[in-house]
């Protein structure tokens, strides 16, 4: 059975009451979880009856992905080889390379591409509301996994017959993979990925959270947020599971890849990044603006309030049996 969810309550002819004044103050995160719900039912509908359009916006997703990640590898591989006054440009370069990939959300959020990270989030307030079974929810998410890999091994396949990855934007690209499949070397190394992961999606749901919250409007101000979560990611050399798997695509085409390796770290970025986004942003702030705890024991408080007096016909008090019940 559905959980009935309350984006707002109103009193009188369409007049927000003081009780809805309240409730606002108290669940300031209502109209998030209204949108992200009302996202999921769009999703959901169409990973079953058009479930291969829903695979397109996948893909663009991880085309957007690979395009940009490019860009990014570029940047740092000219900047590496710079040098002013003897010292090395390289840190300007990664500075300049993530804020270049930041737009990558930006571009997924206005196309309507479909994102993996995101969805995590959507489908964890969904289980919660009990909107969705999680095989429903699984199929979302997997359906999208698969058209992010599509969408990036698209242009891996394009980038293999060009010189795009040649040079120093070759060897960038190669120097990442090499970092991030040696995580798996050791226990430590595995764990220190497992939280690059985490914290990687708990920024990119972090960005979608100030846009679905209702309170940002303009879009230079959600573009701003949405650049400056994934400038944090890119930086910081966060693990995202879907730009993983574009990177590896890309570099196993072009220059060869230890695919068991690959699809390691994949798995435990995938688990990291449930983690940060799913259970850190999503599972938090559904608990958080859950109101039927509250809503009920505010409906038992006033059932149990003492009757009023009132005057009867024969001029003493009367007792009237008093009555209160959940609006």
């Amino acid at each position: 059975m559905l959980r009935p969810f309350r984006a707002w309550r109103v009193s009188g002819r369409g007049t927000m009451g003081p009780m809805a004044d309240s409730q606002n103050a108290l669940f300031p995160g209502k109209q998030f979880i209204s949108t992200v719900l009302e996202a999921l039912e769009t999703k959901t509908q169409m990973t079953g009856s058009i479930a291969h359009r829903y695979l397109m916006r996948a893909a663009m997703a991880g085309m957007i992905v690979a395009v940009f990640y490019v860009v990014n590898y570029a940047i740092i591989g000219i900047f590496d080889s710079l040098g002013v006054g003897g010292t090395s440009m390289a840190g300007v370069g990664r500075v300049l390379g993530a804020l270049c990939f930041g737009p990558a959300l930006v571009f997924i959020y206005y196309t309507r591409s479909e994102l993996l990270t995101s969805n995590m989030m959507v489908v964890v307030v969904g289980a919660y509301y009990r909107r969705t079974s999680w095989w429903r929810g699984l199929r979302v998410l997997g359906l999208c996994l698969f058209g992010n890999f599509l969408g990036g091994l698209v242009f891996a396949i394009l980038y293999r017959f060009s010189s795009l990855l040649e040079g120093p934007t070759g060897e960038m690209a190669v120097h990442s993979v090499e970092t991030k499949l040696g995580y798996l070397s050791s226990a430590s190394g595995i764990g220190d990925l497992f939280v690059r992961a985490i914290l990687c999606n708990f920024m990119i749901n972090l960005a979608m959270l100030l846009i679905y919250n209702g309170y940002i409007h303009e879009d230079w101000s959600k573009v701003f947020s949405m650049i400056i979560a994934v400038f944090v990611f890119a930086f910081l050399g966060l693990e995202h599971s879907v730009a993983n798997t574009v990177l590896f695509s890309v570099v196993g085409l072009t220059h060869g890849i230890d695919v068991p390796l690959a699809l390691a770290n994949v798995g435990v970025a995938l688990l990291g990044n449930f983690v940060g986004g799913g259970l850190l942003i999503g599972a938090y702030y559904a608990y958080a603006n859950d109101d039927t705890r509250f809503l009920r024991r505010t409906a038992d408080k006033g059932s149990a309030k003492p009757a009023l007096p009132a005057s009867g016909g024969s001029g003493g008090p009367r007792q009237t049996r008093g009555s209160a019940g959940a609006s």
